[in-house]
């Protein structure tokens, strides 16, 4: 057996540098490139490596390691989980930092992998800089916070324990039921010691996602359920695009006349005028979706997970009011809901459903809902008449819909924009909606506008954030900036957290300590966003409404452009919506709360014991 003699982190960079994927578009490199903060935990060991493999497995700098593994998650949520890329940073609060970003891609089961540097495997300088100590446990370091956030971890404290770790993380990565992040915790020392590899290792490996098929049984039932039903209708989740499956969705929909709801992962599964998409679903829903959902004697769900802001807190969607059946590539999220399962992927069930529905139509006709709804949000995103007062969101939103290509990506992540996009954003080409909702992660916004860019360098990448998230994670801004990237960022600025305001006092309570003006402290702040944005080399600057808005997007330039607006933090889109349950004090000294819970109450009766809304 021939072998080689590299270091640990060597050998590392070299394995996977030579990991490829079959894609719709040919066999790519799998790993695009990796994100590095360097320290003392990685930057003699893997820093070394990665200069060395620039041709193969180049390497970007972040000024965060949260932020650049954002944009390693957004680079694989843009490519349809069929590309990733790598994390490193040294130990302690490098790794730390990266722990929030596990968790965001942990609950949208996309994959990164992430290596912090860990402590010393010897332990002979122990404790060495930035080392947590465990008084009973020697094995424990900072990384094992990662265990919770991970869907595989392992601690590389031998070198030729990367025999066997590396193609487990690489088959968690590719593993559609499994997707996840993958966490190796390297030790310091471990990256820099020698060893003899065999050369077989290294060789080229193609991998392939796989397309689980549906249990005859499973398929029959649904099929059965479907020509059963006079008023089925479908919501497509992420998985839906995940599959690639659009087009097949399309094809069904036409066929049967059975209309289809997105979830925020699913929007753009059917372009937003097609004459069979409801729009949103759920608590961010259109009153045409939530409307056809109070009817619906069959629901199918396709590749969603049925979080609550989908099923209104299984007030709207769910099992006991309404059949249900799941299909879902993941069994855990097949049966949830009270729901009849199909576990497979989601393009060979829509394909062989269509097959087996042959010459069958439903009896439902959502052509009044569609338009209703499609007048009610066009009318909340047109210009105002009086351009004097603050606009909405929804007016914004609007306002960059109308100025961006046939092509563009909306980016967002949480506040209340997410539920205004949901409703009101018009998905003209698949991937064109990248909305982080599943873990809502403020400061999520700018870094994924850098991933998703870097996934299609060819489509319009327009970045919508509020003030609140800006204030928490700007500083990519310079690494889109000297990275050389065309990024637009549309900062909304509401003057505080302006969704929690309008929760906080949909709950009874006072306005406390969300926006700036309902604060304890003595000066409310008036930060120059595009002063600052234009500091780290962006084209920036403030409009002053909604026409200024539009001729600085119709006026953009190469490179980062940054664009702050003042907005009404009170306003959202009255039309459509559901219920959320959000836990109301049951007992209170303000006569508002107890009428809140009161009301949350009766909700929770209802949903429980009687009829579902």
């Amino acid at each position: 057996m021939t072998t080689v003699q590299l270091t640990a982190a060597q050998a590392m960079v070299r394995w996977l540098s030579g990991q490829y994927i079959e894609t719709p578009d040919g066999t790519v490199p799998y790993f695009a490139g990796v994100w590095a903060i360097f320290g003392h935990g990685n930057v003699a060991g893997l820093g070394e490596a990665l200069y060395s493999a620039q041709d193969s497995l180049p390497t970007w700098r972040g000024h965060n390691e949260q932020t650049m593994a954002h944009a390693a998650i957004a680079f694989a949520k843009q490519s349809r989980r069929q590309r990733a890329m790598v994390c490193t940073t040294s130990i302690g609060p490098g790794a730390l930092n990266m722990v929030t970003a596990a968790a965001l891609a942990h609950v949208n089961r996309l994959p990164v992998l992430l290596v912090p540097g860990d402590v010393f495997a010897s332990r002979q300088p122990d404790p060495v800089l930035q080392q947590i100590e465990d008084f009973e446990d020697a094995t424990v370091s900072a990384n094992d916070c990662f265990r919770a956030v991970s869907r595989y971890f392992d601690r590389i404290t031998r070198p030729d324990q990367l025999l066997a770790a590396l193609p487990r993380a690489m088959a968690t990565l590719t593993d559609p039921v499994q997707c996840g992040p993958v966490t190796l915790a390297f030790c310091q020392d471990v990256q820099a010691e020698a060893y003899l590899w065999p050369e077989g290792f290294f060789a080229r490996k193609v991998w392939r996602i796989r397309r689980p098929q549906a249990d005859p049984v499973e398929l029959e039932a649904l099929v059965e359920a479907v020509r059963g039903a006079k008023t089925p209708m479908i919501i497509a989740g992420g998985g839906v695009l995940y599959s690639g499956a659009e087009a097949a969705l399309a094809d069904l929909a036409e066929a049967t006349g059975i209309p289809v709801a997105e979830t925020q992962g699913g929007k753009g599964s059917l372009v937003w005028d097609h004459p069979l998409s409801l729009g949103a679903v759920g608590v961010t829903g259109s009153s045409a979706a939530n409307k056809a959902v109070s009817e619906a004697d069959l629901i199918v769900g396709i590749g969603t997970r049925l979080q609550d802001f989908t099923t209104g807190s299984r007030a709207l969607v769910d099992g006991r009011r309404c059949r249900m059946i799941q299909v879902n590539v993941q069994p855990y999220d097949a049966t949830k809901q009270h729901a009849e399962p199909v576990v497979a992927d989601a393009l060979s069930v829509i394909e062989e459903l269509k097959a087996c529905l042959s010459g069958w139509r439903a009896g439902s006709d959502v052509t009044a809902l569609v338009g209703e709804w499609n007048a009610a949000s066009g009318a909340v995103m047109a210009a105002p008449d009086d351009d004097a007062a603050l606009p909405s969101d929804a007016q914004v939103i609007g306002a960059v819909w109308r100025n961006t290509a046939e092509n563009a990506v909306v980016v967002c992540a949480a506040g209340g924009l997410p539920g205004e996009l949901h409703k009101n954003w018009r998905t003209r080409s698949p991937g064109g909606y990248h909305v982080e909702y599943g873990f809502s992660c403020m400061g999520y916004e700018i870094a994924a506008g850098i991933g998703a860019k870097m996934a299609q360098p060819e489509r319009d990448v327009v970045v919508m954030v509020g003030d609140g998230s800006y204030m928490m994670a700007n500083s990519e801004i310079a690494s889109a900036v000297a990275m050389g990237l065309d990024l637009t960022i549309v900062v909304l600025d509401n003057r505080g957290f302006g969704c929690i305001n309008r929760l906080q006092q949909a709950c009874g309570g006072a306005p406390f300590n969300n926006l700036w003006a309902n604060t304890r402290h003595e000066v409310m702040p008036s930060v120059d966003f595009a002063q600052h944005a234009a500091s780290m080399g962006a084209s920036a600057s403030k409009v002053g409404g909604i026409a200024e808005l539009e001729a600085a997007l119709g006026q953009r330039g190469s490179g980062v452009n940054v664009l702050v607006i003042d907005t009404d933090p009170a306003i959202v889109t009255a039309a459509g919506g559901a219920w959320w349950e959000v836990a109301v004090p049951s007992v209170s000294d303000r006569l508002q709360v107890n009428a809140a819970y009161d009301d949350y109450a009766r909700r929770i009766n209802k949903r429980d014991h009687g009829d579902m809304e």
